[in-house]
């Protein structure tokens, strides 16, 4: 077995070696290489597009458009960062595309009474606690800032570089953000 050397150009220090490997074969084309990259992380991909979305059928389909765009920019991928955080910066990337293309209003103006419309959840089961759903009840900047620093581990810079507001809006929006789901989590 011979020793990586530094002149290997794609490193992906995150994943187990087998989809470093994948990844590098799916940059130059290979599909089935591409199609286990894909099982690999369809998962985590979901679940932040289901996280920014709050919709289910849509992450779902968001979902498969950013593996469309993984498999287009593939090619292009340096390995300066791990392949998981090239990849989370896609997705993040399209979730918001599709937001700004899809039409729906600016959540400043939108949801202004979400707490009135977020229905309240009592699960039978000794009043469990339900996260995702307080999570997807959240008005979409909202949700979309905690997100992004809470789950992600986001920077309030990065946050506001990505979403084209200032570090201050992303401070607000989380504050916003934590006093809802305090309130929703304890009703």
């Amino acid at each position: 077995m011979t020793e990586p050397t530094l002149h290997t150009r794609l490193i992906i220090p995150a994943a187990p070696a087998p989809y470093g490997d994948d990844v590098a074969a799916a940059a130059g084309g290979d599909r089935r290489a591409f199609e286990r990259v894909y099982r690999a992380h369809a998962d985590r991909v979901y679940s932040l597009c289901l996280r920014m979305l709050g919709d289910r059928v849509l992450a779902e389909e968001v979902t498969q458009d950013v593996f469309v765009r993984v498999w287009e920019k593939l090619p292009g991928f340096r390995g300066d960062a791990a392949f998981s955080t090239w990849l989370h910066r896609v997705a993040v990337n399209v979730v918001l595309t599709r937001r700004k293309t899809s039409g729906v209003q600016d959540d400043r103006t939108a949801n202004e009474d979400a707490l009135d419309s977020t229905p309240s959840r009592h699960e039978s089961v000794g009043d469990r606690l339900d996260l995702e759903g307080a999570i997807a009840g959240l008005p979409r900047g909202a949700r979309t800032v905690f997100v992004l620093h809470d789950v992600q581990g986001f920077t309030h810079e990065e946050i506001g570089e990505q979403l084209g507001i200032s570090p201050g809006g992303s401070k607000a929006q989380l504050h916003r953000a934590r006093m809802l789901l305090r309130a929703a989590l304890t009703r």
